[in-house]
């Protein structure tokens, strides 16, 4: 594996039980709400281009509560969660859960005939829309991804038997946490890699305990293994990479690393998608929206518009 893959996988696996936090919430209460397939749905707004938000591990739709407020003045806006996720129960049934989220936001946009959305995932979110891209690009306008790539950084370099061990023990990790070890990875997690406020991270961390573990678990795993790059080359749709940089994360080795060469990481990882763009925010971390709320929401509106 490359240095700087080794330098990813390190970041995104210190704190791994924890992805998101619960921010707060701008938007006003949605207008319509149900379920699809998996999928919990909220709608916002009632005109313009629609937008389909996807939150990362353990996400909700407060994640983008001030993209939310911002978008439905003049976008129709559908927020998902994920089953296992912000009091969601598990997916019953079993399977492979990714492949159901996959499958539920296709019976979305079908079952509520939304004409050609734009997909907006943050971390897991985001690849889940890039590998929606690559299913179905006749479906949808095009893809904002906030740090969430088709591989998980680190694991391209990795054969897939290697990969299948690691996901198998963090997610055997990862599912025999306690709630109270949860929060604490949590915690963990939020003040290293998820947000650079430190009074945000202890403030919101401990909101994580909403989603299920074993679920979480199964999700990242599932992540872990994943590789979706070889179907970018028939994503034929604008995508908009957003990836955070913050200099004092990458300042000392092993992750010394610079802003332009963590932009030319991500482009490699995304070089079979034939209309992608990288666009660096920073100081951020994870959370983009949460760090940078309006550089983020400037560089959200400009792809809208570039449509």
């Amino acid at each position: 594996m490359n240095k700087i893959g080794y330098r990813m996988i390190a970041t995104l696996l210190l704190g791994f039980s924890a992805w998101l936090w619960h921010g707060p919430t701008y938007a006003g209460p949605p207008a319509i709400a149900g379920t699809v397939g998996t999928l919990k749905v909220e709608r916002h707004g009632d005109h313009g281009r629609p937008v389909i938000l996807i939150p990362g591990l353990e996400g909700g739709p407060w994640v983008w509560g001030q993209t939310i407020g911002a978008l439905q003045k003049d976008h129709v806006v559908y927020a998902v969660t994920l089953a296992g996720f912000d009091g969601m129960p598990a997916p019953a049934g079993g399977g492979n859960l990714l492949d159901r989220a996959d499958t539920s936001l296709k019976q979305l946009i079908e079952q509520r005939k939304i004409d050609k959305p734009v997909l907006v995932g943050h971390s897991l979110g985001g690849t889940l829309a890039l590998r929606f891209a690559g299913e179905h690009p006749q479906m949808i306008s095009g893809v904002v991804a906030v740090d969430g790539l088709p591989i998980f950084p680190g694991m391209e370099r990795m054969g897939g038997e290697q990969r299948k061990a690691m996901a198998a023990r963090i997610q055997q990790q990862m599912a025999a946490l306690s709630p109270e070890q949860f929060a604490a990875q949590s915690l963990g997690y939020m003040q290293k890699i998820g947000v650079i406020d430190p009074q945000l991270a202890a403030r919101y961390a401990p909101m994580n305990a909403r989603s299920d573990i074993k679920a979480s678990a199964q999700y990242m795993a599932e992540d872990m293994v994943a590789d979706y790059r070889p179907g970018l080359k028939n994503a034929n749709v604008p995508i908009l990479e957003i990836s955070p940089y913050n200099a004092p994360d990458f300042s000392q080795p092993p992750m010394a690393m610079s802003e332009a060469q963590k932009t030319a990481y991500y482009e490699s990882l995304l070089a079979g998608a034939p209309r992608a763009n990288v666009v660096s925010i920073s100081p951020s971390r994870h959370f983009v929206m949460l760090d940078q709320p309006q550089k983020f929401q400037r560089a959200l509106d400009g792809f809208l518009t570039s449509l």
